[in-house]
């Protein structure tokens, strides 16, 4: 199927943002250069959609997934990851600070902070936290401007 996306709210080519966060993408986005293991990066990407309900970003990041090599047993099971064997502790640890970090809670979140530094370095911690944050703006961005899908 032949997906195209029309924006029913507003252009983001009409403010200087867009090309703000395109910058933000080239430096952490799912075609960056990153010492983050590449399918771990796009398993984060992919559960920001999850949350955020972004159905651009849910069609963009789950493509991007399967070019990355996950399995796409493992894809289907991204929203259901605490249940899941599929999991390495590693990536387990970085989808709760992925989650922690979107649904931002000011009393757990030191704690998950805490947990990713047995699995990474710090330098992998500060490149998973841009990951995050790229995603929830881009998330939200397309929310924003109504970036629906539209099968052609």
């Amino acid at each position: 199927m032949n997906v195209t996306f029309e924006n029913t709210r507003f252009d983001p080519d009409l403010v200087e943002f867009h090309d703000l966060a395109k910058q933000m993408a080239k430096s952490v986005g799912y075609t960056a250069d990153l010492t983050v293991d590449g399918q771990l990066a796009q398993l984060l990407r992919l559960r920001v959609a999850q949350i955020n309900a972004c159905s651009y970003c849910l069609i963009l990041h789950t493509k991007a997934a399967q070019d990355q090599g996950i399995a796409t047993e493992k894809v289907a099971h991204l929203a259901s990851w605490r249940e899941s064997t599929m999991f390495t502790d590693a990536e387990r640890e970085a989808l709760a600070y992925c989650e922690a970090l979107t649904n931002y809670d000011l009393r757990a979140f030191p704690a998950t902070h805490a947990a990713l530094t047995s699995h990474f370095d710090a330098k992998a911690i500060a490149e998973i936290a841009a990951i995050v944050i790229n995603m929830n703006v881009w998330t939200r961005l397309k929310l924003a401007q109504g970036a629906v899908p539209v099968a052609g």
